[in-house]
């Protein structure tokens, strides 16, 4: 049930998690990853049934010899920011263990997963690593970077960076985190090492994919990769540019996008407006509705019409708010915040880092998750245009099918799925 973290772990992620089995894969392709073990998901499993722990956890721990570890969740199917991550931990790494395997059936994981499909008996496997510091000193630093924008699709490096800070600072959405390339000028040689490592994975993965890392005293380390986190119109865009660059051929192109996701890239764009705040555009769409300043308040006034939650930033306890907003908006934060993350997996339009906004509750407001763009009332929208990529992905759709009947852009997918 303990297993230690290393290039020659032979495990899918339903046994060891979808964390350590990125780690794993990092490890493969000789990128730099703080030494630990897992728990594995079985282990979970059996706490959760009759409160069982593992043998051999404190060994296990002793062997790594270094002063403090983290204690992360990592179940197979990811669910950021709805368990529980102990970090700086000095002493038996027991009890962290335990509150990370009993933090699955939290209301706001239990939430998440019905949310999103995802059984409720499936457990969590736990990662223990040696600890490494991002707020150490000026060279330190911490963040998330995407191998291509997650919202447009862009072939550039892309994300959030907060220095002299931790992960959990970034993530979270309570700092104002500076954006990614902003290393290249303050640590290049972190940045080129940063660069070829998405490289690397990209390839691997045949998809874009997103990482998170510390960087302590000029020294990378990557603690997590996971492919996808795109918004729909993203991944039309990455589907057809990596067909293009020959890491996919077109059939596979066609077949990641359904006619499901093909409907959520179409999105209007907000016409003119009073511009109240412009932030960051963290999930494409459009959203009006009545502001609300607290999850529960979103969920009481969601009864009467949309809502969109206006908050400085979110945590996993606002998801109940978050599901039941029509938009997010969020004064701190970036891309790789708790609010971006969560609204792009629920397919909310969301602005991030719009400082300047403060409204009453119940002002109406617009919101345009492509631009960022805040605006009171409803100034009405702009219809949305089929770009030169989602152009080329049907045209393919209609090699796949052998039918070039006129037919909406959803049905010419359908046909090419069901041909396989």
């Amino acid at each position: 049930m303990i297993r230690s973290l290393g290039p020659a772990v032979d495990a899918p992620a339903d046994t060891i998690g979808g964390k350590a089995a990125g780690l794993v894969t990092l490890m493969r392709l000789g990128l730099p990853v703080p030494t630990g073990f897992v728990v594995d998901v079985a282990a979970g499993r059996a706490f959760l049934r009759d409160g069982q722990m593992p043998s051999g956890l404190e060994a296990a721990r002793d062997a790594l010899g270094v002063d403090a570890v983290s204690v992360r969740s990592g179940a197979a199917v990811s669910m950021p920011g709805m368990m529980s991550t102990v970090l700086d931990v000095r002493g038996p790494v027991t009890p962290a263990v335990r509150e990370i395997f009993g933090s699955w059936n939290t209301a706001r994981a239990r939430t998440y997963r019905t949310l999103h499909g995802i059984p409720h008996d499936l457990g969590t496997a736990v990662v223990v690593q040696a600890m490494v510091y991002g707020d150490r000193d000026s060279h330190s630093g911490s963040g998330v970077a995407f191998s291509r924008d997650p919202t447009t699709g862009d072939r550039e490096p892309y994300g959030d960076l907060l220095f002299r800070g931790r992960g959990d600072d970034v993530v979270s959405g309570r700092a104002v985190t500076l954006p990614l390339p902003v290393l290249a000028d303050r640590e290049p040689a972190v940045w080129a090492e940063l660069a070829e490592a998405l490289s690397a994975l990209e390839k691997h993965f045949r998809d874009a994919c997103h990482v998170e890392f510390t960087v302590e005293s000029g020294r990378l380390w990557l603690l997590q990769v996971r492919p996808g986190g795109l918004t729909a119109r993203a991944a039309v865009r990455v589907a057809v540019d990596l067909a293009d660059e020959g890491l996919i051929d077109r059939r596979e192109a066609v077949r990641r996008i359904s006619p499901q996701r093909l409907r959520a890239a179409a999105v209007p764009r907000l016409l003119g407006g009073d511009l109240l705040a412009r932030g960051r555009g963290a999930s494409p769409g459009v959203a009006t509705g009545r502001v609300a300043v607290t999850a529960d308040r979103a969920v009481r006034m969601a009864g009467d019409g949309p809502v969109i939650l206006v908050r400085p930033e979110t945590s996993p306890l606002d998801l109940h708010g978050l599901a039941a907003a029509t938009g997010i908006v969020t004064n701190l934060g970036g891309l790789a915040s708790h609010a971006a993350v969560v609204a792009r997996s629920l397919g909310r339009p969301a602005v991030v880092g719009a400082t300047d906004l403060r409204l009453p509750e119940g002002t109406i407001i617009s919101i345009d998750g492509a631009s960022g763009a805040v605006v009171r009332g409803n100034p009405g929208l702009i219809p949305a245009v089929a770009d030169t990529h989602l152009h080329r992905l049907l045209s393919w759709a209609d090699d796949v099918s052998g039918d070039r009947s006129p037919r909406s852009g959803e049905e010419r997918l359908a046909a090419a799925h069901a041909k396989g």
